[in-house]
């Protein structure tokens, strides 16, 4: 299958070498030329260290190139440029060519799903999937075995891409819940943001599990809200990618946590990470959306305090502790009188 990945970050780089190791006709898509001359003089994007991108793989900037009998579009972009590239594409897609959008996270200022914006630009009939699980780009550009969920309205959608991006070191389940995998891969990135924080001020082990346990509980209740299957979050996209994000040292968000933990500044952690934070634009979605919602994220909630609104994270986790008292599970039962 001829296959074009728009977006050569990290995660769009190790995608296209997973897709050329599966034996596909692969073209890399940068929206900057000297980014693109650069990977293709050094065969190696900064993002993944010591991993060579393959001689057979197409590295362009030029989109009609990249477009050229294309037969399945992958949306690698960051989440500021997933509704750009999805306009360079309307109108452009050849007939049955699928899209699969491997971007993590909520468009900030309208709070939509990306599958909700590539069906507003490219329409209601376009073959739309969505990628998702504990995926560091790391990891897959080196075939550590990972796994991941197709999501697609159409089930035959969701089998094609599972069929097309699984191997011996990648599997892929399939999903129907786009509204589950798509809000539990960008949520998880505001608690990986808070668990970094909690590091970068000393806190421990205790802190941190409490921030994701009940982190993940606040995403359920919004996806059921906006009309996800909670048994998600218990899957993949949802703790699978929640552990992997909070706790390992490729993540971003949790790197850009501690660097606000240990004092900087909003905008002088994400200089520091040097990459986008996802969790910070997620934090003003999140936000958004759990108030049109009506579902209460305090967690959510005193996150996006902390990275719009400069509150300090102690006294947001100060006021965490001391909310008022509450079981454990919102329909509680068993009691004995």
């Amino acid at each position: 299958m001829k296959i074009s990945i728009f977006g050569s970050g990290g995660w769009g780089t190790a995608v296209s070498m997973l897709l050329f190791s599966n034996g596909h006709d692969v073209t890399l898509w940068s929206a900057f030329e000297k980014e693109a001359e650069n990977l293709r003089a050094t065969r190696e994007n900064p993002l993944l260290k010591g991993v060579q991108i393959p001689d057979g793989i197409r590295i362009t900037a030029d989109f009609d190139e990249a477009l050229s009998g294309m037969e399945m579009a992958v949306v690698a972009a960051p989440s500021f440029a997933v509704r750009s590239t999805a306009e360079k594409l309307r109108g452009r897609l050849p007939e049955g060519c699928l899209v699969v959008c491997i971007s993590k996270g909520i468009e900030k200022d309208t709070s939509m799903r990306f599958s909700q914006i590539l069906e507003q630009i490219l329409g209601e009939d376009a073959l739309i999937a969505s990628l998702s699980g504990p995926s560091h780009a790391e990891e897959v550009s080196r075939g550590i075995p990972t796994a991941c969920v197709a999501a697609s309205k159409r089930m035959d959608v969701a089998v094609k891409v599972q069929d097309v991006f699984m191997n011996d070191n990648f599997r892929v389940y399939t999903s129907s819940d786009l509204v589950g995998v798509e809000l539990g891969a960008a949520l998880k990135n505001i608690i990986a943001l808070a668990a970094g924080v909690c590091d970068g001020i000393g806190f421990g082990d205790n802190t941190i599990a409490m921030l994701m346990t009940r982190g993940l509980n606040e995403i359920a209740e919004l996806c059921v809200a906006l009309g996800g299957r909670k048994e998600t979050l218990a899957g993949l996209t949802g703790v699978g990618d929640l552990i992997v994000t909070c706790t390992s040292r490729h993540s971003r968000n949790r790197r850009a946590g501690v660097f606000i933990g240990q004092g900087y500044s909003v905008k002088e952690a994400m200089e520091k990470v040097g990459a986008v934070v996802e969790g910070y634009y997620a934090a003003k979605a999140a936000y958004d959306l759990a108030q049109k919602a009506g579902v209460e994220m305090p967690i959510c909630t005193e996150c996006y305090r902390a990275l719009y609104e400069d509150k300090d994270p102690k006294l947001a986790l100060r006021e965490l502790m001391t909310r008022s008292r509450r079981p454990e599970l919102t329909n509680e039962a068993g009691w004995v009188s």
